[in-house]
């Protein structure tokens, strides 16, 4: 999945501040506001779980192809049984994490741990192949000889996961994996790439290989052992980040794991949106929790006060409550991703995400 450069592959703030749901309303906006979304962000509803259904044989799997070209294309994916299923599964994530650590007991079954494996082993490729020494900060051509390697053996890697009796469904599935990783002719990633992530788990749930007694082990095991990848990936090779919203955007990277961050955070005795301030915290923490995370990795790759590099993360710590944070940030992801043409344009359709 690729985001067209400088046209919102990464999160960035609404013209209508998505924090209206409660009292708080952003300090700054930017000099030069986004195009507007097709619904602001005071009027967009909070998602809500919606329960996956599987697909049953006789299946007819098909290569998934691109869809959305219009606004007009947009608006038909909003409202389409495929739009509110996707959206749906987000917000089912979301609330398995609530309330839980990364590392409390969760459900593992095997395809969750043969995901994590995998996604292990794709991560050893990068001390395999070192980048290329240029002087260039962003956009390393050694990370176009991973993702050669990516697309060369990724097909067998969708077979460990796929019982026999699927594995033509690696004809569908594998083009959502491919586009999870950025772009090799770019060398850049952004929430669109994510978005194909998680859409590619979607299809194992319509596949009925995994289910709701596995989501959480999708955001504390498999999410973050991809988090980790696309980190090391982000740091060795230096992908652009596409379409990002620079200063003013949430992250350059990822917008995921703040919503579920968010949601392991509600209802905490101690920690409050306020303590991301709090270096010890988020020294002693982030490995427990996806928001403190990337905060700490936000601020060990940019330099300066928060306030300035992120000036969004900062203002969303004046929030007052995690609750409101994640419920905000559920409604921000389908304005800013979601809605956002220069992203969904290269959202994939196939039998198991229908057009």
């Amino acid at each position: 999945m690729e985001d067209v450069p400088g046209d919102g592959g990464s999160a960035g703030p609404s013209p209508v501040g998505v924090w209206t749901a409660g009292s708080y309303r952003p300090l700054r906006a930017p000099a030069v506001l986004p195009s507007a979304p097709i619904s602001s962000g005071a009027l967009t509803p909070v998602p809500q779980p919606l329960r996956v259904p599987v697909v049953l044989p006789p299946h007819a799997f098909q290569a998934p192809q691109k869809q959305i070209n219009t606004l007009a294309d947009l608006e038909k994916f909003q409202a389409s049984e495929s739009g509110r299923m996707f959206l749906g599964f987000i917000a089912g994530l979301n609330e398995s994490i609530r309330g839980q650590k990364l590392s409390d007991y969760c459900h593992e079954s095997v395809v969750t741990r043969t995901i994590v494996q995998i996604l292990d082993s794709m991560a050893s490729w990068v001390d395999e192949i070192p980048p290329v020494q240029l002087p260039a900060r962003y956009g390393n051509p050694a990370f176009r000889d991973w993702h050669a390697r990516l697309m060369d053996q990724g097909p067998s890697l969708m077979l460990k996961i796929l019982p026999e009796s699927l594995h033509s469904a690696v004809l569908e599935i594998f083009p959502y994996f491919a586009d999870s990783f950025g772009n090799a002719t770019r060398i850049d990633y952004g929430t669109g790439h994510e978005a194909a992530f998680a859409a590619w788990l979607l299809c194992l749930a319509r596949l009925g290989l995994v289910n709701q007694d596995d989501y959480q082990a999708l955001v504390s095991r498999v999410l973050v052992r991809y988090l980790d990848l696309m980190r090391k990936l982000q740091t060795t090779y230096w992908l652009e980040p596409a379409g990002s919203h620079g200063v003013w955007g949430l992250d350059d990277y990822h917008f995921l794991p703040f919503i579920f961050g968010s949601a392991q955070l509600i209802d905490h005795k101690y920690m409050k949106p306020k303590s991301i301030h709090n270096q010890d915290i988020l020294d002693n923490f982030s490995k427990e929790y996806l928001y403190l995370q990337c905060v700490n990795f936000v601020k060990t790759v940019k330099r300066g006060p928060l306030a300035e590099h992120s000036p969004m993360i900062d203002d969303i710590s004046g929030v007052p409550s995690w609750n409101k944070v994640n419920s905000g940030m559920l409604k921000m992801y389908t304005v800013e991703v979601l809605q956002k043409l220069p992203i969904m344009q290269h959202f994939l359709f196939g039998s198991l995400i229908p057009w």
